[in-house]
């Protein structure tokens, strides 16, 4: 039986998603212990994307394939796996899925969000989950060098750990930047994304925003294809996975 399980968690704690040898503390190694000890098998389950440590979700999409013997319902298993997994992840929906339903493969795009708190706001519980600025931001420019970045483009520049054998060419659809009272928060939609690439596309255009780079540089570091020419790297702990899509 193939499940497909909405999962929501915060990542301050977590070295990431992906399961790592000699590190108890991800996303997917939580997930596995608890559906491993319930059908008293080791069990793999799959995610949409590896979210790297520190990085929270909103929807995680993710599918586990379970014997027959441990066919609970759909209710069944996500009360079961909240009864013991820790406070800080959640499972919101599970599903019965086609066996050959698989959330990585299948998905068509995602769905990120980034939060910066506003350098005159203190507000005290957003702290944790977002990256503080230190100066007023400039919108306008902002959204501006976004346009630069929508369509397709090899997005070499903005990510780390490039492969050589992957390709690094992505489609980014949306880029949203809105400001609230305390938040300025940039919504970014695309086909997938690289390594770090969100955080890197987040630190470059807030370089933009205070100043320190042009609009219109965004086509020339695109150009580049290499990491060095693109802004920093903004925090882990502003980002959110919030959808991941399918057809």
């Amino acid at each position: 039986m193939n499940y497909r399980i909405k999962v929501q968690y915060d990542g301050t704690r977590y070295q990431g998603w992906q399961r790592q040898s000699g590190s108890p503390a991800t996303i997917q190694g939580k997930l596995e212990d608890v559906l491993s000890r319930q059908a008293g098998r080791p069990v793999r389950i799959d995610g949409a994307g590896r979210t790297d440590a520190g990085v929270h979700a909103v929807e995680q999409i993710a599918n586990v394939h379970l014997d027959e013997a441990f066919a609970l319902s759909p209710e069944e298993l996500r009360a079961v796996m909240n009864e013991y997994l820790p406070e800080d992840i959640r499972i919101l929906q599970v599903e019965k899925a086609g066996e050959r339903f698989h959330s990585r493969l299948h998905a068509t795009g995602k769905q990120y969000r980034y939060h910066l708190m506003k350098w005159d706001s203190d507000h005290v519980f957003r702290r944790k989950y977002s990256w503080k600025m230190t100066e007023a931001l400039d919108i306008p420019s902002m959204q501006k060098a976004a346009g630069h970045l929508l369509g397709e483009h090899d997005f070499k520049s903005f990510c780390t750990k490039a492969s050589k054998k992957k390709s690094t060419v992505r489609r980014l659809t949306r880029i949203q930047i809105e400001e609230t009272e305390h938040e300025v928060v940039l919504t970014f939609e695309g086909s997938g994304f690289l390594y770090n690439m969100v955080r890197i596309l987040t630190g470059t255009l807030v370089e933009v925003g205070t100043g320190s780079r042009s609009p219109d540089e965004m086509s020339g570091i695109l150009e580049q294809r290499e990491r060095k020419y693109a802004g920093e790297t903004a925090p882990a702990k502003g980002l959110f996975l919030v959808k991941v899509f399918y057809d």
